[in-house]
């Protein structure tokens, strides 16, 4: 028989609280000696209500008797012991004062740090996972939860630390009560069941709105984002998007506000009936209590403290059940985070322990290599087998989406084959330590990330390690001529590029894609990799480029995609594709001479410069 849906969702919610322990764990990993403090602060402190409670009832009890005493003989009576409990009030509330602001910052210090700390684990663990597993919609709204989640996870540090210093001062309060009437105790935990369930359901409706609206939040962030951008303004302005990117905004935020608002108004409807219910059973028992008071069997004092008691317990276990809710909920989200690090990428079995030769000496060999990308049904490769041999420069031409950039990927082992092998030197790159692979590949995409970073460290990108070596990032830039744009920055190689930060200054097109390329030449890597990387260069520069890339890749092996058929003829052999599939290879007079479909294009495009 399936369980109710309810049912399933209280389970999932108190489920989630075994991701406690772990947090904890990593709180304490992260700073042991301060989560110590701010522990020992909180117990400090759980001391102080009921204490202060007991001095209260001796100022009265003690006022009260100097009063008698006046009464009867006129005089007023010896006050000494009057003013010790007075000091003694005044003491403690300066000590708790003080504890509250050392608690505030040791748990906001703490919090910046574990919330640092949290990122720092998201950001680490997302390098570790497969490229595809980020052109997944499914996987992006895992990592939208856990990137967004830091508040929440510094939020249930203090929930859960606040209801350990809740507890600790309730077990004051309950032996004063029980000692006075156990029958107390038990109309206080009856009256805040009711709030209890209640908070709970909602908390988890909470939960279920906001996870379920993941995808819609994404894209109202994404709205958010282009709708005011430096990089967006110019078509939002030529094009007129600024409606239509608002009210698309519109219609999605006021779908979300309706289903919250329907949610908020049920929550404050029954949460303001369950509060009258324990108000009522507070001054149920006030009653009793002042009525034992006028009986004589109990002093004034007494009644203050019971009272006092009473009514602090009242709020305590209501807030702790309220919170220990909130704790659940909040520990869902923190599911989410555990959940995405739990994430592994699903080449993990093929991580390899060879170490690339060196040099390489017979290259890259496909063999029947066929990949389609994820969640697509066509094959962006298929049966491909070719040599790309060691030394040699290849050029890859196609028309777009012939599958140039998917054999880039596979090289670089971004991502694996669904069918047949890649091999370097005679063993299966899947057997390769990828590390070690990628350290020996030069890689420039078409669509490079712009930076916001210094020019220096624009460059360092392609070999980070070496981001202070600035003798070889000025080589690199030497190389891949990006020097000439260096030199006519206000700052130099210190210089922020892009409009991101203060003082930023932004590159053409052109000029970017010489600082990108100067990536390429950071590390001493075998294999150089130009994906269609000088796109936004005329052909005059991408000629250069290209000419000045065969002369300092002598002795390696390159990779060279381009348009332009006349920068691809200086290639040793050029690889034609058509629709993932090996159309023709050889060398430009070699393909000249098949008279194929490569000929065709070269004196098409011949023409278009006569």
């Amino acid at each position: 028989m399936a369980q109710p849906k309810s049912d399933k969702g209280i389970i999932e919610q108190f489920s989630a609280l075994r991701n406690i322990p772990p947090f904890f764990r990593m709180i304490w990993n992260v700073a042991p000696g301060m989560t110590l403090l701010n522990a020992g602060l909180r117990v400090a402190q759980a001391a102080i209500p009921v204490v202060m409670l007991y001095v209260g009832k001796e100022i009265i009890d003690t006022v009260l008797l100097l009063v008698e005493q006046y009464q009867k003989t006129d005089t007023v009576g010896d006050t000494h012991t009057l003013w010790q409990w007075v000091g003694a009030e005044f003491a403690l509330a300066v000590v708790n004062s003080l504890l509250g602001r050392a608690i505030t910052l040791t748990e906001s210090l703490l919090g910046d740090l574990v919330s640092n700390d949290s990122s720092v684990r998201i950001m680490r663990h997302a390098a570790t996972l497969d490229l595809f597993q980020f052109e997944n919609a499914e996987f992006y709204d895992k990592l939208e939860r856990a990137r967004t989640q830091t508040t929440g996870r510094t939020m249930l540090m203090s929930l859960v630390m606040s209801q350990l210093q809740d507890f600790i001062t309730m077990l004051f309060l309950v032996g004063g009560l029980a000692a006075f009437n156990p029958w107390l105790i038990v109309i206080l935990v009856v009256a805040v069941i009711p709030s209890f369930l209640g908070e709970t359901h909602f908390n988890r409706r909470s939960y279920s709105l906001t996870n379920s609206w993941t995808p819609e939040r994404r894209e109202l962030d994404y709205l958010r984002y282009i709708g005011a951008s430096n990089e967006t303004a110019k078509e939002i302005k030529i094009f007129g998007l600024e409606h239509f990117l608002t009210d698309r905004f519109k219609t999605i935020s006021d779908k979300y506000y309706e289903a919250n608002k329907n949610l908020t108004l049920k929550r404050a409807a029954w949460g303001s009936l369950f509060s009258i219910v324990g108000t009522a059973s507070y001054y149920g028992a006030y009653v009793f209590i002042v009525l034992q008071t006028v009986k004589g069997v109990i002093t004034v004092g007494m009644l203050t403290f019971l009272a006092g008691s009473f009514q602090r317990m009242q709020g305590l276990l209501s807030g702790v059940m309220s919170r220990f809710s909130r704790v659940s909920e909040t520990a869902l989200y923190l599911q989410d985070f555990f959940g995405f690090l739990a994430l592994t990428p699903l080449s993990e079995n093929h991580q390899g322990a060879h170490r690339v030769p060196r040099p390489i000496r017979e290259g890259f060999v496909f063999e029947n290599v066929s990949f389609k990308y994820p969640g697509s049904d066509q094959w962006a490769l298929r049966n491909l087998s070719f040599h790309l041999r060691a030394g040699e420069k290849l050029a890859l031409v196609g028309e777009n989406g012939a599958g140039k950039t998917t054999i880039v990927k596979l090289l670089a082992h971004l991502y694996e084959p669904d069918e047949g092998r890649i091999l370097l030197d005679g063993i299966d790159l899947c057997d390769y330590d990828p590390e070690d692979l990628r350290s020996q590949i030069g890689i420039i995409f078409q669509d490079f990330f712009r930076y916001a970073f210094t020019a220096a460290e624009n460059i360092a990108v392609g070999n980070i390690a070496e981001r202070t070596a600035r003798p070889l990032i000025e080589e690199s830039a030497r190389k891949s001529l990006a020097d000439e744009v260096v030199k006519n920055l206000p700052k130099k190689y210190d210089q922020m590029l892009g409009k991101r930060f203060s003082g930023g200054i932004d590159l053409s097109g052109g000029q970017w894609q010489k600082v990108a390329l100067a990536r390429a030449y950071m590390r001493e890597a075998q294999l150089i990799i130009l994906d269609e990387p000088t796109a936004a260069l005329d052909a005059r520069a991408e000629h250069e480029v290209f000419v000045r890339f065969s002369e300092l890749i002598k002795g390696k092996t390159g990779v060279l995609i381009s348009h332009r058929f006349s920068t691809v003829r200086m290639a040793d052999r050029i690889l034609f594709l058509e629709h993932g599939q090996l159309l023709e290879i050889g060398s430009h007079e070699e393909l000249l001479a098949q008279n194929g479909k490569y000929a065709e294009l070269f004196r098409l495009q011949a023409k278009g410069y006569l």
